[in-house]
């Protein structure tokens, strides 16, 4: 079996230099990690760790926070985590501690975490800048705040705190935005066990079933392949559910004659993946949704066509927002032209969201839509998704009967390349034929 993708430590490495080379001179930059969450009294979540720390160190335990100082004479990345214990270890399996850190993670020095109060501000004195994301982590900034304010009240002795503050993520999430060939391996991989899982449910879609199994299939498919976590809480919904854009309950029968709207992705190895389809609950379109479908699957691949380089981040929204209109009016749903349409925004009534976001450690992922007040422009290594849709309300008298609570939108995640684009999701069908003929597949129709 061939081994599954992960990013090395010489990558994170290299990420480190790259934002020392962003920070100014004296100056020190601190990361906190992610603290364990509980489901409830005594049960802990599966941890998952903040994705501006894994970014950064690769180093998935909590309770830990990273210091990065450039020129620092005795190092310059600096990591703070728990010691190993017996104890510990019998509770809650094997820890890294501050000696492995610096073994398998590339730390230049290493502390244990429980001494932080007593090393960090004497990190921070004498920095002219430090580098942090304020409002991230709540309880942390206390602690951040509470050393800088003893660094300030003990001047007497001679001790200098920061002369200022610097947002982190300006500087951090730009390097996030732009993936490198490694990164985009990882988010393929992720996005190859998405197609998986979707293919399965496919297969085995039928009338009579609970969404809450095409949950558990997608679940399940993730899982096999080593994705135990999906990116975010799946979406399945059939029917009228369709045209609730964040509807998670996936606990009504399928019915049919209905669609099926199905928004899940997994998340391996931190990257996420984030894929729509909308199926035929008996394995056909009937005229109607088949009319409606192709508006937004032709709105998606017009999205797709302007993501390249020099473009800038509205195109792709602006196309399918231009095809959409165009359908709805063809099929008497809007009145009026194609361009008094879109500058009134009358498309509205029926696409309401985005076209798509950002993509990689988050599924929702950092980076900025607009620099200096424009669109940014697409540059090679940005991922994207794209997800053009139509919702039609079950209470929209003005339409006709046959059209109320159809919900239908597409998604796929798009990698912009040096000479147009790649579709990492491009192997799970979309076009009605090959949706169909994937369902057929499955039931032996």
């Amino acid at each position: 079996m061939k081994q599954p993708p992960r990013i090395g430590a010489r990558e994170f490495a290299d990420r480190r230099r790259e934002l020392m080379a962003l920070m100014e001179p004296d100056s020190i930059a601190i990361v906190p990690g992610s603290l364990p969450r509980y489901r409830n009294q005594g049960v802990a979540m599966r941890f998952r760790q903040d994705s501006d720390f894994h970014y950064l160190t690769g180093f998935d335990e909590p309770e830990a926070v990273f210091a990065l100082i450039p020129g620092r004479e005795h190092g310059e990345s600096i990591l703070f985590c728990r010691e190993r214990g017996a104890d510990v270890e019998r509770w809650h399996g094997a820890v890294t501690g501050p000696e492995g850190a610096m073994a398998c993670f590339g730390m230049d020095d290493a502390f244990p975490v429980d001494d932080i109060d007593d090393i960090l501000p004497g990190l921070i004195e004498g920095r002219s800048k430090l580098y942090y994301a304020m409002g991230a982590h709540p309880r942390f900034d206390d602690r951040v705040i509470s050393w800088v304010g003893s660094i300030s009240s003990d001047r007497r002795s001679g001790t200098r705190p920061p002369g200022e503050f610097i947002e982190l993520g300006q500087y951090l999430h730009e390097l996030r935005l732009h993936k490198t060939k490694a990164e985009i391996i990882m988010l393929q991989h992720a996005a190859s066990v998405t197609s998986h899982a979707h293919r399965s449910v496919m297969e085995k879609l039928a009338p009579g079933m609970m969404e809450y199994e095409i949950e558990a299939e997608l679940h399940y498919q993730f899982a096999v392949r080593g994705a135990r976590e999906s990116a975010y809480p799946s979406i399945v919904g059939g029917g009228a559910n369709a045209c609730i854009f964040h509807y998670v309950e996936n606990d009504q029968r399928l019915r049919d004659g209905d669609l099926v709207l199905i928004d899940a992705g997994c998340e391996y190895g931190y990257y996420a993946s984030d894929v729509t389809r909308t199926l035929p609950v008996n394995g056909r379109f009937s005229v109607v949704q088949a009319a409606l479908y192709e508006i937004v699957l032709q709105a998606e691949l017009d999205a797709i066509a302007e993501i390249r380089v020099g473009n800038h981040w509205n195109r792709p929204h602006e196309a399918a927002v231009r095809t959409i209109t165009r359908g709805l009016r063809d099929l008497g749903l809007l009145d009026g032209s194609v361009d008094e349409l879109v500058a009134s925004g009358a498309y509205q009534k029926f696409y309401v969201h985005r076209t798509g976001h950002w993509l990689g450690l988050d599924v929702h992922d950092v980076g900025e839509y607009r620099v200096g007040g424009q669109w940014r422009e697409f540059e090679k290594g940005m991922v994207c998704s794209v997800e053009p849709g139509l919702y039609i309300p079950p209470d929209a008298s003005d339409v006709p009967a046959e059209m109320r609570g159809i919900g239908i939108r597409i998604e796929d995640n798009v990698a912009v390349t040096a000479t147009g684009n790649v579709v990492l999701t491009e192997s799970i069908p979309k076009r009605i034929v090959d949706i169909e003929a994937a369902m057929g597949a499955g039931n032996g129709s």
